[in-house]
């Protein structure tokens, strides 16, 4: 599978991609949205990975322009985030708009939880 991962923070983007490509898939990186959408507007990923709290445009936003555009709306987006009450997550899925959660600090078991789902 294809991903791409948009966090503000390099150990966190680092963490995801390093336990992502150890499980055998080809990732992709960004620090900011701006990069992001350039990325998701010309090419094609099985999942996107977007950190809530970023200095430029929150993840929770983004999605949102996302899902408004015709070239990403269908994109299947994971949220992932330290945020983890039960309001935050179901805020992130029900209101933002995204596909599934994943709480950091990421494990091989949430991922693969997250993996399992978007195979199903």
């Amino acid at each position: 599978m294809r991903f791409l991962i948009i966090d503000d923070s390099s150990v966190d983007r680092h963490s995801l991609a390093s336990l992502l490509t150890m499980l055998g898939h080809e990732v992709e990186q960004c620090d900011n949205t701006a990069d992001a959408l350039t990325h998701l507007e010309s090419d094609r990923y099985d999942l996107v990975f977007l950190d809530v709290v970023m200095p430029e445009q929150d993840g929770y936003k983004f999605l949102r322009s996302l899902r408004l555009n015709p070239k990403t709306t269908n994109q299947y987006v994971v949220l992932y985030s330290g945020k983890k009450t039960p309001l935050e997550v179901n805020y992130g899925i029900k209101r933002a708009g995204a596909d599934d959660y994943l709480v950091k600090p990421v494990t091989q078991e949430n991922v693969t939880q997250v993996l399992e789902r978007v195979a199903a």
